[in-house]
């Protein structure tokens, strides 16, 4: 009897970040493998959770409904989007009307365009309106991981943090780390005692 594929943990990631992963590799040639992107802060990711403000929607299908949305955290914009095969998820962006701050757990995608660029998106299993205190949670938590990451990077065991070295440009930590304290901040103590002192956050290697 065939064992159903383990769900792949949902990664807590800054739209920066996220926007910056544009490398997609499978760890197995089996078709059903997971599709994973690497994040530039050493670390791998088939699945995501991001909480920010839905600022936009747009039905842009032609013969059916295909809805884009943008959801902007303290860093960035992802967009995401939904079509028949995401149906709840469509329904959602159909009806909920901006701005309202949600929570989306998906996947992310690739796009190379005409230019050769590459596009970053999130294909969601779920969207979910959430309150201004989850987002919050949720920023300190994600500055908390994308510093865990960087803390992590010269491992030399973190073989991802190697894969990176090799597709990203590595002062790109400098910023993510520059912008996690600048989501704090950008919070102004919103969230009491949970977010770590600024010359924590500067000191992290």
């Amino acid at each position: 009897m065939s064992q159903a594929p383990t769900r792949e943990v949902a990664k807590r990631v800054f739209a920066r970040e996220f926007n910056d992963a544009t490398y997609t590799f499978k760890e197995s040639d089996d078709e059903r493998a997971p599709n994973f992107a690497l994040l530039p802060t050493g670390d791998r990711a088939n699945r995501v959770f991001v909480v920010g403000t839905l600022t936009e929607t747009e039905d842009i299908g032609d013969d059916s409904e295909y809805w884009r949305g943008r959801v902007v955290d303290p860093t960035g914009t992802f967009f995401v989007y939904a079509g028949q095969y995401q149906p709840d998820a469509a329904a959602f962006l159909r009806d909920t009307e901006p701005p309202a701050y949600v929570s989306v757990v998906g996947k992310p995608r690739t796009f190379e365009t005409d230019d050769g660029s590459i596009n970053v998106s999130l294909r969601p299993e779920s969207i979910t309106a959430v309150d201004e205190a989850t987002r919050n949670r949720w920023v300190v938590e994600a500055a908390e991981r994308t510093l865990d990451r960087i803390e992590a990077f010269d491992d030399e065991t973190n073989e991802y943090a190697a894969m990176a070295r090799e597709h990203y440009d590595p002062e790109l930590l400098g910023m993510y780390r520059d912008e996690v304290v600048q989501a704090l901040e950008s919070m102004d103590g919103a969230v009491d005692g949970d977010e770590p002192e600024d010359d924590e956050v500067e000191a992290t290697p």
